[in-house]
């Protein structure tokens, strides 16, 4: 018996220990790094004034030159607004985008979301996707056209445009922009955006010299400094990510197979290997994600063209990450005129609209962009695409996402009825058999052996599978694995509010002691790191799922092994602490569950006990 005392003793060390490893190893690190990531802005600006920063073009031979200067300007030694007024600029305004391109060198650099604000206040911030060179996290894009000989003058980062035609960059109106080289060579570049995200570039040369021209055309997504927000779930991709063919020598699009390329911000940094940081590619596209948000390059789907990440450590000064592309060149006859035509995707990565782009506008894999991205386990797409499509039913039906979660939960109790039906009556009998193996376990306590072959002819006897009982918790870890997914990769559930306190499902439940669960108007995001992780910090939800889960484990069989079931009593405060930093719809997916569970269990128990009386 003391032996038996000894391993709980033990085991219980081992459960407290693996809890604040957790807390001091994960949580803890995690909020520090968010609060070293929200220096503000002056001290930012103050260490970058150092060193100027470096806008990087593709050479000629489809490389990326270590050093190509085409601007020197500090990042971060301006306010976004000052920025902003650093050239002259042309208005974007669309249903979706709200933002400006600058006439010096025609680049997409201003671009905030409009359906989306930085809070749930509807009066907060659009979101900012794209921000000029010289601006804190600059984000910006550009198109343009290299000369394979030196000698002939091309557009570069500060050259000048003119507006030609066009007023404001609106849905269905494009704007055309005009450089003249001065030398025989005028550059048009037209500019168009659809109601949603997806922008089409066109640019065209007209040749008035007396000889071809050959240019190559590039495009590029430039980013100075890591953002903010990354890296707060570990599970989803943020960084560079592009979509590239195996083969370059399809006749078609449709007969290519592709492959998703994901990078950390910290690979191109450390050495990475060049096959994940440059190629050739028939088809797909290129860019840089956040967990929303995505900016993607796409040149025509049927050229093969050369593609390259790259990342340069400025020392003191925010590193350049860069995503671009070199596609075949183009001759421009004397005389006459050619074009070319690429496109940009910047905006939300909204799963209908993606799929639209990907059936519609021929652009690869952009349907499964989204769960790909989160599947980082492998093979749960199968499950997460259409339980996304279930919630976005059930949302449509019931008007709120939280009920959708609610009444999918339900379809899915349903779904698996028979199966949790047989296992919870195994479960009940189990229970009634309790008093008669405690009787044996007593008999022969002496002798486990003798113990545990009159336990199995018990079970044989009464027909009953004593691991039953688990067989519930294993049919809702895919589920759970696969809602979780959804949780925290779709922007449909970003600020999606339930009812209460949970303004927004993709987030942890914000209410915990320190702000008396909710009566205190802040969250423990304001809190001390200590604080904030600490056990102090668990909301309302994950109290009620761990009752929820200790009240299930009550009415059911204890584990045969007495030391067992002590380790099985401290389930719900393991699961109470670690269901404190998932999302709030997870929770509420899970307590919604044990209730459903519980419901179930408790009758069958009760038809149980009536036939056996």
């Amino acid at each position: 018996m003391q032996g038996e005392q000894k391993n709980v003793w033990i085991a219980m060390a081992i459960i407290v220990v693996m809890f604040f490893g957790w807390q001091v190893f994960y949580e803890l690190p995690k909020v520090r790094e968010q609060q070293e990531r929200e220096v503000s802005q002056a001290d930012i600006a103050a260490q970058q004034q150092e060193q100027a920063a470096d806008a990087v073009l593709p050479s000629t031979d489809g490389t990326v030159p270590e050093v190509a200067t085409v601007q020197e300007v500090q990042a971060g030694s301006m306010t976004r607004e000052q920025a902003l007024q650093g050239s002259p600029r042309i208005r974007i305004s669309t249903p979706a985008l709200h933002g400006s391109i600058a006439l010096n060198g025609a680049r997409l650099d201003d671009l905030t979301l409009v359906r989306y604000h930085t809070t749930v206040e509807e009066n907060s911030p659009e979101v900012v996707l794209l921000s000029p060179p010289g601006a804190q996290y600059a984000y910006f894009v550009d198109f343009g056209l290299l000369a394979q000989d030196e000698a002939v003058a091309v557009p570069g980062a500060d050259a000048l445009w003119e507006v030609t035609g066009g007023s404001n960059l609106a849905a269905g109106q494009p704007v055309t922009l005009t450089w003249d080289n001065g030398a025989g060579l005028v550059f048009h570049r037209t500019i168009a955006v659809d109601e949603n995200y997806m922008f089409t570039v066109t640019q065209t040369v007209a040749n008035t010299t007396g000889q071809d021209v050959t240019l190559l055309p590039y495009g590029l997504v430039g980013r100075h400094g890591v953002p903010p927000h990354q890296g707060q779930t570990f599970t989803l991709n943020e960084g560079p990510i592009g979509v590239f063919s195996d083969t370059i020598d399809s006749a078609t699009p449709a007969d290519i197979d592709y492959r998703l390329k994901e990078l950390d911000y910290a690979d191109l940094l450390d050495e990475p290997d060049p096959e994940d940081t440059g190629g050739m590619s028939q088809g797909g596209w290129l860019g840089f994600t956040d967990k929303f948000w995505l900016t993607a390059l796409i040149p025509e789907q049927n050229e093969t063209y050369k593609w390259s990440f790259f990342a340069k450590d400025r020392g003191t000064q925010a590193a350049l990450y860069q995503a671009d592309y070199l596609r075949p060149a183009i001759t421009v006859p004397a005389g006459g005129e050619a074009s070319v035509t690429d496109r940009l995707f910047a905006g939300a990565q909204v799963v209908s609209l993606l799929e639209n782009y990907e059936d519609d506008g021929g652009v690869p894999f952009f349907g499964r962009l989204v769960f790909s991205r989160a599947d980082y386990i492998g093979g749960f797409y199968f499950i997460t695409e259409p339980m996304f499509q279930a919630l976005e039913f059930f949302k449509n039906l019931l008007g709120n996402f939280g009920l959708a979660i609610l009444a999918l939960t339900l379809c899915i109790k349903l779904l698996f009825f028979p199966l949790a039906n047989k296992s919870y009556k195994a479960m009940s009998k189990m229970r009634n058999l309790a008093p008669e193996m405690q009787k044996m376990r007593e008999r022969y306590k002496d002798d486990k052996a003798k113990q545990q072959q009159e336990l199995m002819a018990l079970y044989r006897k009464e027909k009953v599978n004593p691991a039953a009982g688990c067989l519930p918790i294993l049919v809702q870890i895919p589920v759970f694995i696969a809602l979780y997914q959804v949780l925290i990769s779709t922007i449909e559930m970003r600020h999606a509010p339930f009812y209460g306190w949970i303004e927004d499902l993709s987030v942890p439940d914000p209410t915990s002691i320190w702000n008396l669960f909710g009566l205190l108007p802040f969250s423990t995001d304001a809190l001390p790191a200590m604080m904030a992780t600490g056990f102090l910090a668990i909301g309302i939800w994950p109290i009620l799922m761990a009752g929820t889960m200790f009240l299930q484990q009550r009415i059911s069989p204890q584990p045969p092994d007495p030391i067992q079931a002590k380790v099985f009593m401290f389930m719900p405060l393991i699961f109470l602490f670690l269901f404190a930093t998932f999302p709030a719809g997870l929770v509420i997916y899970w307590t919604w569950n044990n209730l459903l569970s519980i419901s179930q269990q408790w009758f069958i128990m009760k038809r149980t006990e009536k036939k056996k009386t």
